[in-house]
């Protein structure tokens, strides 16, 4: 898996058990509609992110906790993030 030509916005973190990636949009409403496209798909895979959002700002950490590490899983929704934030960027 090369992560970094797959997901070239995203970092590897904890000892390269997880990758980030932190979105900025440009109000709380495309934010807001990224998570909510985002939080929609990741219940259809049953694969939830770790995120944190700050009016414009949503931090995202993927890691597959059951397996202790990166899998498929993280990778699938982390793709499908940066769609659901161009789709957000694009909106207003």
């Amino acid at each position: 898996m090369n992560l970094e030509k797959e997901l070239p916005l995203w970092s590897v973190v904890a000892e390269g058990k997880a990758i980030a990636r932190k979105f900025v949009f440009a109000d709380f409403k495309q934010a807001f509609e990224f998570m909510t496209l985002s939080a929609q798909y990741a219940e259809q895979m049953n694969h939830h992110p770790d995120w944190s959002n700050s009016w414009n700002t949503v931090t995202v950490q993927l890691s597959t906790h059951s397996e202790g590490h990166l899998t498929k899983l993280d990778v699938e929704l982390a793709k499908a993030m940066d769609v659901f934030a161009a789709k957000a960027m694009n909106t207003n």
